[in-house]
């Protein structure tokens, strides 16, 4: 199957400024080739054709099924004791086709969540107004907002379809996630311009945004590894602490990030009054003066993007935020304590530092 331009201007693809995904690049392609499938539409429907290679073929980083993919073959490595699978299945009286057949319901699940992914992506874009996805214009810029949703809809009834027959404990935390991703989004907004909003309430709201689309996907590996309870939650765990420290800095580069380099537009958290880590530790440093000064640069983020840097720098907002990133991946390593030594678990912990360090 011939793939879509998901490559960058050197020719890799986009996860492969991840080092850890070296492990799972067969896999991530087996991905990639399964959403194009999934995107492709009827003759009857042809006009929506552009609209569908847009999202085909402008690819991510692919860390949300990177992470179902390596927990899945953590729990391998973990229970066959280092041993290649095969010896593992030959032990346990399997066939080499219930192996195969598991790794073809990792990749679809893998799918699955980056599709919801991008769909959120869609979604997203249009809730702040952003002109730049992956360093290209948005699908709002090019079609306009009922479009885009419209788009996004789509994908998510292709999920839908997708999920209808997964195992019931698989699709059950599908929907979850969802589910909590929305009600994330949703606190969000309604504590736009909230300007007492505390530290733990930020983090409750972005680990309900954010983190727990990331806990889940670690969750799907260990379920379709078949992992005993106790591990699921390991990895659960250790998703969701990656996660945390994942949103605090993409919080960070919304703030202090260049849109050449982040590919995306900067400045929408603050436009739109939904305070981020690092301007939450500001307004308990400053005077009543400074806060009412904080307050009309947030109303105009790009226009005094510069300012706004060198205040959050100066009483050390920027430190504080990026050390609490790196405070949650301590825990997201601390999880996988209890977890035997391998290639995946070493991927694992490598992806949850690359989450914590894209802005420095």
């Amino acid at each position: 199957m011939q793939l879509p331009a998901h490559t960058d201007m050197s020719g890799n693809m986009p996860w492969s400024g991840i080092p850890a995904f070296r492990l799972i690049d067969c896999q991530l392609n087996q991905v990639g080739e399964l959403i194009d499938q999934q995107l492709t539409t009827s003759a009857k429907a042809g006009e929506i054709k552009p609209l569908l290679d847009y999202v085909s073929s402008r690819t991510g980083k692919m860390i949300r099924p990177g992470l179902v993919l390596l927990s899945y073959r953590a729990m391998y490595d973990a229970s066959c004791e280092k041993e290649k699978m095969d010896s593992c299945i030959r032990r346990n009286n399997n066939t080499r086709y219930a192996i195969r057949d598991t790794q073809y319901e990792t990749i679809r699940v893998a799918a699955i969540v980056e599709m919801t992914h991008n769909a959120t992506l869609l979604h997203d874009d249009v809730i702040d107004d952003g002109q730049l996805r992956r360093g290209l214009p948005s699908a709002n810029r090019l079609w306009g907002n009922e479009s885009a949703v419209l788009l996004g809809d789509f994908i998510l009834g292709r999920v839908f379809k997708m999920c209808a027959n997964l195992d019931p404990t698989i699709a059950g935390t599908i929907a979850t996630i969802a589910l909590r991703v929305c009600e994330g989004e949703l606190r969000q907004v309604i504590q736009r311009q909230n300007w007492h909003l505390s530290e733990e309430e930020y983090i409750e709201i972005i680990t309900e945004k954010s983190a727990a689309f990331f806990s889940g996907c670690c969750r799907l590996g260990a379920l379709l590894a078949q992992a005993e309870e106790y591990y699921v939650e390991m990895l659960a765990r250790f998703g969701l602490n990656a996660g945390i420290a994942f949103q605090i800095t993409d919080d960070l580069l919304d703030i202090t990030g260049k849109e050449s380099r982040t590919g995306k537009t900067v400045g929408s958290d603050a436009s739109k009054s939904k305070l981020t880590l690092a301007v939450i530790h500001l307004l308990k440093t400053i005077d009543e003066a400074e806060r009412r000064r904080l307050y009309n640069m947030l109303d105009a983020p790009v226009k005094y993007q510069g300012t706004l840097t060198e205040m959050l720098k100066s009483h050390g907002s920027l430190e504080y935020a990026q050390d609490r990133a790196q405070q949650f991946v301590k825990k997201a390593v601390e999880a996988l304590q209890g977890l035997a030594q391998s290639e995946a678990k070493t991927a694992l912990i490598e992806t949850a530092r690359f989450m914590a360090a894209r802005g420095a």
